[in-house]
């Protein structure tokens, strides 16, 4: 049998932007984007071009591969051309491959946010649509406040999206904004929006003001909608968007679905699904969800009792479905082998073969574990992780060795009477027998370390001159004055390559020079 293709739009680096708190850098975005392109979704919205200089800077480059890099603005004002709108002139001229535009469909909004008329609304969304497609781009509409527009003004509603398919948009997407509607209501009116527009052209946006954005995204799909929008772990402003990480397996494992649709997520895209999930928080510098389905660090755990006596027996009696093929892996407390597999396999993805029945294999699992116990967590450092097992195994040359290292900060006036403040790191360390001594000054601590580390490395200098530390966050793990801090760098290199390491102590620049530390070596090892 013949599957229908399901088709999968991220909006984390937009709608999810919105989310109270956060708020991307552009590095963030390009890291985010490539998460997402090679998790095998179809559309990537990178955000609003020309409202912000984050999104003008992240639009500059080409951002995806795979996916279709999208941009989001809004239709062209009333008593406009949209060759005299600049909105709409700054999306077609951006570097993207298709443009998603919002679209009111409430008549309330209509006359209350806009100020116009329902023709001239009418006219905006027909208007911008086509020049989208003359420019030989996607054209998509989100019909804001569709549900809430329906329920109002059923007919008004039902105009906006058929005026916007009508007028060639790939995508009608209709958008539960307030995240008020209840599923039976999506299911029913979806399937009403399909006597104007074919199912193979609508699409559901769901936002989780009352828990069921992803059951409404399911409900739509049901109806006959074709495209899903959601984010990453449901970030989103409010209460969040549908969880894309709760979606996909849905979608590929639950018969009701994977029997009749295929979505662009292979099953090794799925098998990555846990490791995505708890990357993007690290990147987010939060705590995963330890009770999220499908990834979170419970999803499959299970205490000592009848339930871990049952599950040792036949892990069907108390798993919906096997974590392993999500990602994740198994907790049973009664049980010594309980992570084993899920360290091959990330040993296998390492490119690092090893017989499971090496015993040093239980040695570093434990290490492992010994590790994460104190605040280490390898979900968002894979370069950390590689380094650890690679040293554990054998495989990791012994660069440099620190002797010590030491930093200072001192705040006083400049002679153009300035309070600045600035610090000053001095590291010695070993390099073939023999000892070398650096100083630098840095705008702070970290940064003079990260300076004074890589100022003299002897014959290794020339491997390690286009490293880079783009990114740098910090997570206090527990309270009081003795807290403990994990550190996360983001490194990069001229080739283009990206890697996270990581480091913990109870003194943040003893945490973070572990990881900056890590960086080095990973960058000789693996990319000299």
């Amino acid at each position: 049998m013949t599957k229908e293709r399901l088709y999968l739009f991220d909006t984390t680096l937009r709608d999810g932007a919105q989310t109270n708190g956060l708020d991307f850098s552009v590095e963030d975005k390009i890291v985010i984007a490539g998460i997402l392109d090679e998790l095998g979704v179809d559309f990537v919205e990178g955000g609003y071009p020309g409202a912000n200089p984050t999104d003008d800077q992240f639009f500059e480059k080409k951002r995806t591969q795979k996916a279709a890099f999208t941009a989001f603005g809004m239709t062209k004002r009333a008593g406009r051309s949209v060759e005299n709108d600049p909105g709409v002139q700054a999306l077609i001229n951006s570097a993207s491959d298709a443009v998603c535009f919002v679209a009111k469909s409430w008549d309330y909004h209509v006359d209350v946010a806009l100020g116009c008329t329902n023709e001239e609304n009418l006219e905006g969304i027909a208007e911008s649509v086509k020049a989208v497609i003359n420019a030989g781009k996607v054209a998509l509409v989100d019909c804001e406040h569709f549900f809430d527009g329906y329920k109002a003004n059923r007919d008004y509603a039902l105009s906006c999206a058929k005026t916007a398919y009508d007028a060639g948009a790939r995508w009608v997407v209709l958008c539960d904004t307030n995240g008020g509607t209840l599923t039976h209501e999506i299911h029913d009116i979806v399937q009403d929006v399909m006597t104007v527009v074919p199912g193979s052209h609508v699409g559901i946006h769901a936002h989780n003001d009352t828990e069921q954005a992803v059951a409404n995204s399911l409900a739509a799909v049901r109806a006959g909608a074709r495209q899903i929008q959601g984010t990453l772990n449901g970030i989103g402003e409010r209460c969040g968007n549908a969880n894309l990480i709760s979606l996909i397996p849905t979608l590929k494992l639950k018969d009701e679905f994977a029997e009749h649709f295929e979505i662009g997520v292979s099953d090794e895209g799925l098998a990555n699904l846990t490791s995505v999930s708890r990357q993007f928080d690290e990147l987010l510098n939060q705590s995963p969800d330890r009770h999220q389905p499908y990834v979170g660090a419970s999803a499959f755990a299970t205490k000592a009792g009848i339930h871990a006596s049952a599950i040792l027996k036949d892990p069907h009696t108390y798993e919906h479905v096997a974590p392993d093929i999500v990602g994740n892996q198994r907790k049973v407390l009664v049980s010594d082998q309980a992570g084993l597999s899920n360290l091959m396999e990330e040993l296998k993805r390492m490119g690092i073969e090893a017989d499971k029945k090496d015993p040093r294999l239980v040695d570093l699992l434990a290490r492992v574990k010994e590790r994460e116990a104190v605040g280490y967590s390898y979900e968002g450092a894979g370069a950390s992780l590689e380094l650890l097992a690679r040293r554990h195994l054998g495989s990791v040359p012994e660069y440099f060795t620190v002797e010590s290292f030491r930093v200072g900060v001192e705040r006083r006036y400049n002679a153009l009477g300035e309070l600045v403040s600035m610090s000053e790191a001095v590291v010695k360390i070993n390099i073939d027998g023999e000892t070398r001594m650096s100083v630098a000054e840095g705008k702070g601590p970290i940064n003079a370390l990260d300076i004074a580390l890589r100022k003299d490395l002897g014959h290794l200098q020339e491997s390690i001159a286009s490293l880079e530390l783009v990114d740098y966050k910090v997570r206090i793990l527990n309270g009081g004055t003795g807290a403990i801090t994990r550190v996360l760098i983001e490194s990069c290199d001229g080739a283009g390559h990206r890697w996270f390491t990581v480091g913990v102590s109870e003194n943040i620049v003893d945490a973070s020079f572990q990881a900056l530390v890590d960086s080095v070596t990973f960058k000789l090892f693996k990319y000299p």
